[in-house]
């Protein structure tokens, strides 16, 4: 009897032990909220297509507080025309969040644009748990066709200038 009390003693023990050791799964202090979510985008850049306007950005990788960001969820592009106000345009999921190799550069073509009309877009970026970062820079541009190629036919290669 004294044996089967000792093992449960020890055993209780043992037990409470590895529950404090392992405590709750949390390893760091929690984090507030202005501090979770996405760092601003800066490099949002904007050019002039066949088929439309395409925006191109960076991926986030920190958050406001300095953190590595883990769970991107998805950006959602702004589009104003002149100076008009932002409206929602698109949003778009990201799903990489548990591959080794995440997609490091996002690009929207906005196929609704249309020649000769002026447009502003934004970027916002948001994480899995709905924490929304500062818009991105703006990135302005009138819509027109790009430049077509050089022609062969007329194309001139420049003289070097002599050396003196």
């Amino acid at each position: 009897m004294k044996r089967r009390k000792f093992f449960e003693s020890i055993s209780a023990a043992a037990l409470a032990a590895s529950i404090f050791v392992v405590g709750c799964g949390v390893k760091s202090p929690p984090v507030p909220p202005q501090q979770a979510v996405p760092e601003r985008i800066v490099g949002l850049d904007a050019s002039s297509e066949k088929n439309g306007v395409l925006l191109s950005w960076e991926r986030p990788a920190r958050t406001a507080g300095g953190h590595k960001m883990r769970d991107l969820g998805s950006f959602e592009v702004d589009r104003a025309e002149n100076t008009g106000a932002f409206r929602p345009l698109t949003e778009i999921p990201v799903t990489d969040q548990d591959r080794f190799q995440q997609q490091r550069k996002f690009t929207y073509l906005d196929a609704g644009a249309e020649l000769g009309h002026h447009y502003r877009y934004q970027v916002m970026s948001s994480t899995l748990d709905a924490y929304r970062s500062d818009p991105s820079n703006e990135a302005e541009i009138t819509h027109a066709l790009p430049k077509p190629p050089p022609n062969p036919e007329n194309f001139v290669i420049p003289r070097p200038k002599p050396l003196p």
